[in-house]
């Protein structure tokens, strides 16, 4: 169809449009009755009745005798599409004039389609090649809440958390209370607590991190009450009191050092906003949980000076030269390893990484509670550094097949409970409860009752190959769960000289140095961008911190050998340098450091020497 086709059927419709609306106010008349069509449709209700009763219809109407009366009570509001009559008898007059504007729309329908067409059709691909046209795909879109994905009101959540965040840490924001910006935020500062001693073994401990601040302690304080009142009434692990714990027991530079530790790979906003979604965005009470973490982290747990600093390679020498204690508590550990009791292996759908737990290999009272806990920290934090954003979940099957009531044990259900609610937050993307018997319904809602409903609604109860694909390709299901990938677990012992550059402990503070450089400059930023949020200069900081953020990051991975013993996933080449991931084997190059991973063969040899 051509343009001047086009233009003469609008100018067509146009001409006749006006005939067609004078015909619609002609009067039909039918043996004696008379109806005249209203010239504009009416959208609003029939008014009610006048007192003196007459009925106040749009229309004028002459019945003839014989009408009967509900062809007279129109009380429904008038439509805006045209009326049947209620005459059986149709003038021949109103057939032609409902046949000339169904002409005439339809008509004008096609002009206007075709018209449209024309104007966004691309004209050179008439006469383009014969070449499929390639689709390109955009990366995926950042979750809402997430760091590209934030509102107004959310990444000004974001600035409040830091901005409390840095005055725990003695770096509070100096500038932007001087001006007045965020001051109306803060609460006033109690009196400082007495100085402590600089030569005491806490302060020493963290000589790295230590800052000359002498207004370090009353900054600490200065949102503790608030922080104390919001978290009061979402308290399930007693995080107030270890919150209020930790401030009493710890300085600002080991908070600082406590909360900067977490930080490997990630990006810090993204760590921070997972304390915030947590807590529906309430800034105190997400103040309250995330100190309280990293203390759990720090104090209880010692997961970044004990549990990856050692690793598999020193529990195998607690195994073999450590005291009786130690000896019962390495062989636990390693036992939970070597059997497969827990394993990460590829990726769900969404590009989440997979653990897979063996409930049937539980037996309870084999291994002791801390091995327990220590296994299951080592998992989620292996688990961490294998996650590729915008990936920031994993997915977790409790493989329920060959389950009995002897495999069941409440107290590590609990721990992982609170490990995923309050110390690891918005980590578990689905958790998928695989071949349960039966048995397992009463102890089902036991643990329910337990869980969060935002935790109990991502667990999902699967059964056989069908209910795994729902959530996991087919070509990724382990033939262990009745998939299609060829793969097994198999435990690699660690390899002598594996960990040998967690020796060279010059090189290790050279690079903690200039990662502590890199800190200060991410904070220095942050108090720019809380200064200043809409100006010059807090775009620019803004910007400043995304490349700070990705520097932290590639640092991470340099440093990265120096800190963390290495481990399976490591000698296996899943975890490759510099933060790449190759679970399928798709020839990702594997770290070349000498003595660092082990063959197959010489692994092979010694798990059937340790066997």
């Amino acid at each position: 169809m051509t343009l001047w086709a086009v233009s003469h059927v609008l100018s067509s419709a146009l001409r006749l449009a006006p005939a067609g609306i004078r015909l619609s106010r002609r009067a039909i008349v039918s043996d004696g009755e008379k109806l005249l069509f209203p010239s504009k449709p009416s959208a609003d209700p029939v008014p009610a009745p006048s007192i003196s009763g007459a009925t106040p219809l749009a229309e004028t109407r002459i019945v003839r005798n014989g009408s009967s009366l509900s062809q007279l009570c129109q009380t429904r509001p008038y439509s805006t599409g045209p009326r049947f009559l209620p005459s059986t008898a149709i003038h021949p007059s109103q057939t032609n004039l409902q046949s000339t504007l169904s002409f005439l729309y339809s008509s004008a329908a096609v002009a206007l389609l075709a018209l449209a067409t024309w104007a966004t059709v691309d004209h050179y691909m008439l006469t383009a090649s014969d070449k499929p046209l390639i689709e390109t795909m955009s990366p995926p879109a950042a979750a809402p809440g997430h760091i590209g994905n934030l509102t107004t009101e959310q990444e000004e959540k974001l600035r409040k958390l830091w901005n409390e965040l840095l005055k725990l840490c003695g770096v509070a924001n100096s500038d932007a209370d001087a001006n007045g910006s965020m001051a109306a935020d803060a609460a006033p500062a109690k009196p400082a607590p007495a100085p402590e001693d600089p030569d005491s073994p806490q302060k020493r401990r963290f000589s790295l991190f230590r800052r000359k601040n002498i207004e370090s302690s009353q900054t600490s304080n200065s949102s503790t009450s608030e922080a104390k009142d919001g978290a009061e009434s979402n308290d399930k692990y007693g995080q107030t009191k270890q919150f209020q714990k930790t401030l009493e027991s710890q300085t600002p530079e080991s908070i600082r050092e406590t909360i900067w530790s977490m930080v490997k790979q990630d990006n810090p906003d993204a760590l921070v906003l997972r304390f915030l979604r947590a807590r529906k965005w309430d800034v105190q009470q997400a103040l309250v949980m995330l100190v309280s973490a990293m203390d759990w982290r720090h104090t209880d747990m010692h997961v970044d000076s004990d549990i990856i600093k050692n690793g598999e390679a020193g529990a195998v020498q607690d195994e073999q030269n450590g005291s009786a204690e130690a000896k019962k508590l390495a062989g636990d550990f390693m036992a939970q390893s070597r059997q497969g009791k827990s394993f990460l292996h590829g990726t769900d759908k969404e590009g989440r990484p997979i653990c897979v737990v063996r409930v049937r290999l539980h037996k309870p009272g084999a291994q002791s509670a801390e091995s327990l806990e220590r296994s299951t920290v080592f998992i989620i934090e292996t688990a961490r550094l294998s996650l590729q954003p915008p990936v920031d979940t994993a997915t977790i099957i409790f493989d329920m097949t060959g389950f009995s009531m002897a495999n069941m044990d409440y107290q590590p259900v609990k721990f992982m409970i609170q490990c995923f609610e309050a110390n690891y937050p918005e980590s578990l993307g689905a958790v998928l409860v695989h071949n349960a018997p039966w048995v397992f319904q009463g102890i089902w809602r036991i643990i329910r009752g337990w869980l969060d409903p935002v935790v109990a609604a991502k667990v999902h109860f699967t059964n056989y190959k069908a209910g795994l694909e729902e959530f996991i390709e087919p070509s990724h299901i382990i033939k262990e769960l009745e998939g299609d990938e060829d793969w097994e677990y198999k435990y690699e012992e660690p390899v002598e000289g594996e960990n040998d550059r967690m020796k060279d402990t010059k090189t290790r503070d050279r690079l903690l140095e200039a990662r502590e450089e890199l800190y200060k400059q991410f904070e220095a930023e942050t108090r720019k961008w809380i200064r200043s949020t809409d100006s010059d200069e807090g775009k620019q900081a803004k910007a400043q911190r995304e490349k700070i953020a990705e520097q932290l990051r590639v640092g991470y991975w340099e440093l990265d050998p120096y800190l963390r013993s290495r481990s399976l996933y490591d000698r296996q080449g899943i975890i490759l340098p510099g933060g790449g991931v190759d679970w399928y084997k798709s020839g990702g190059k594997k770290e070349s450091a000498p003595q660092t991973n082990g063959t197959g063969d010489d692994a092979s040899a010694s798990t059937k020497k340790e066997a």
